[in-house]
């Protein structure tokens, strides 16, 4: 591939990770809430230290890479929706806002840490025995399923304790996480 079409590739990637970025932002938003917009902000965290990552290794970032990326953006909001769809669940059960939390975060736990697991294990197959764009694929995949576990457990969890912690969900009326389909 010619410096000129790859330049254009590069370019049209970034424009459509930005487009799914705003869809996902979007989405989160309008299903969830204030904690679809908790989730949002747990998002461009995890965005900011992947690309920090990035940087810190001086990887140049490339189509494969790119694709990396919005795979882990996509990762990163299925372990969301994964704990607010336990704590949905443990709310109509009849748990306290802030005791569903920490349950629907115990519940989710093995199942995001499986998923990311198993994708971790494929990333560094492809790493191992790919060549190029495949590793650089491989390397952009695992740093963004660190992150992604990493800000959805750590960074989403912090933010609902610090919000919980002042008696903010007390008073958030629950209809955001009690919406049902």
């Amino acid at each position: 591939v010619g410096p000129g079409l790859g330049a254009d590739s590069i370019a049209a990637g970034k424009i459509a990770s930005i487009i799914g970025m705003i869809a996902v932002v979007v989405f989160m938003a309008s299903a969830y809430g204030l904690f679809g917009f908790l989730a949002d902000a747990a998002l461009i965290i995890n965005m900011l230290l992947i690309l920090g990552a990035l940087s810190f290794l001086q990887a140049t970032l490339t189509l494969p890479g790119i694709a990396g990326i919005v795979l882990t953006i996509g990762m990163a909001v299925d372990a969301n929706v994964l704990i607010f769809e336990r704590i949905r669940e443990e709310v109509k059960g009849g748990r306290s806002p802030i005791s569903a939390m920490e349950a629907g975060y115990k519940r989710a736990f093995t199942t995001i840490f499986d998923s990311n697991l198993t994708t971790l294990i494929a990333a560094v197959i492809l790493y191992l025995f790919g060549s190029g764009p495949v590793q650089g694929f491989a390397i952009a995949l695992s740093i963004g399923i660190c992150m992604s576990v990493f800000a959805a457990l750590v960074v989403t969890r912090a933010i609902l304790e610090f919000v919980s912690d002042r008696k903010m969900v007390a008073a958030i009326s629950m209809a955001s996480i009690l919406k049902t389909e």
